[in-house]
């Protein structure tokens, strides 16, 4: 029996009060390139989720975002593309308060959009699975 490495992803759902989610476009030359995802990233060895996801909004978007914003909303299981066995756990929150306007630090583009309107966007497959239950959340 192989054993799978699983990484852990935590990704977020800003949320204006507008009720629009902030989206970033993966940068070209990385995996996924041109594809709208929530922003978030891989926990560090020995990071609590919030504290990782508060990390990666800083560096990603260069928001403060306090830990006890960040509330755990749903969860994704996917493989990873390229094979090799390697699966990734993705773990949404939603967040609703930040310090700072988002900044497009490591992203190709930034977007503001309403739930619908990522089924119009192209998307990694872990993050399809969201939008429905963020329309549930938004009452959308």
């Amino acid at each position: 029996m192989v054993e799978q490495a699983t990484m852990i992803v935590v990704a977020a759902a800003l949320i204006d009060d507008q009720g629009r989610i902030l989206l970033q476009q993966r940068a070209p030359g990385r995996s996924m390139a041109g594809l709208w995802e929530f922003p978030g990233g891989k926990m560090e060895a020995g990071e609590r989720p919030e504290t990782a996801l508060a990390r990666e909004l800083e560096e990603e978007l260069g928001l403060a975002v306090a830990a006890e914003a960040l509330v755990p909303i749903t969860f994704a299981s996917a493989d990873l593309p390229g094979g090799g066995g390697r699966h990734m756990l993705l773990l949404l929150y939603t967040c609703r308060t930040w310090d700072g306007m988002p900044e497009a630090l490591d992203a190709a583009a930034l977007a503001w959009v309403h739930p619908s309107e990522m089924r119009l966007l192209p998307m990694p497959p872990a993050d399809i699975p969201f939008i429905p239950i963020l329309e549930a959340v938004l009452g959308v």
